[in-house]
């Protein structure tokens, strides 16, 4: 079977690919498809994330296994399309250069039968122009403030106890420094 996918930048401009390509390809297969499909030299590092239908981001599907013991973590080569995708679980996130963050949302459109003559990955069509850069990404924790909770009520005067204090040793920091 030919998975169809709708690959969307996360842009303020509209710039998408559609691309197809067979079920039993691999995660690394569709990452080399989306690097030729938006331009890319493909030299930086990517990953895959599994989502909810909401877009909320979970299991991270790198590159290279980067764990502490070399095989444990699996890669974008150990699986399968059709491993992690299906008409129930139609979404994934892709990140491309962890430098400029270039964030796409993928989205399974349609599963079909296999076209004759026509060599897959297939970039069926393209929307968009590539913007320069990948924009302002905001990491942001959900709460906001932060200060409160190490709050300790404690202001400059209240350090002046600490002043003149022998009890204290001192481990030269100022001339380990110069």
């Amino acid at each position: 079977m030919v998975y169809k996918f709708r690959v969307i930048l996360d842009a303020e401009e509209d710039v998408f690919r559609d691309i197809a390509i067979l079920e039993e390809d691999t995660l690394e297969d569709l990452h080399n498809a989306i690097v030729n499909a938006f331009g890319f030299d493909g030299m930086e590092v990517a990953s895959f994330y599994t989502c909810d239908e909401t877009w909320n981001q979970e299991d991270e599907i790198p590159m290279f296994d980067a764990g502490d013991i070399p095989g444990e973590q699996k890669i974008m080569s150990d699986y399968q399309l059709s491993d992690i995708l299906d008409t129930e679980n139609t979404k994934i996130i892709y990140v491309y250069d962890f430098i400029n963050m270039w964030t796409f949302l993928i989205e399974l459109a349609a599963v079909e039968e296999v076209a004759a003559g026509v060599i897959y990955p297939d970039l069926l069509f393209t929307h968009g122009e590539m913007p320069l850069d990948s924009g302002e990404k905001s990491f942001e924790a959900e709460h906001d403030d932060f200060s409160s909770e190490f709050e300790d009520d404690l202001d400059e005067d209240d350090l002046d106890m600490f002043s003149g204090d022998d009890s204290f040793e001192d481990y030269g920091f100022e001339e380990n420094w110069n």
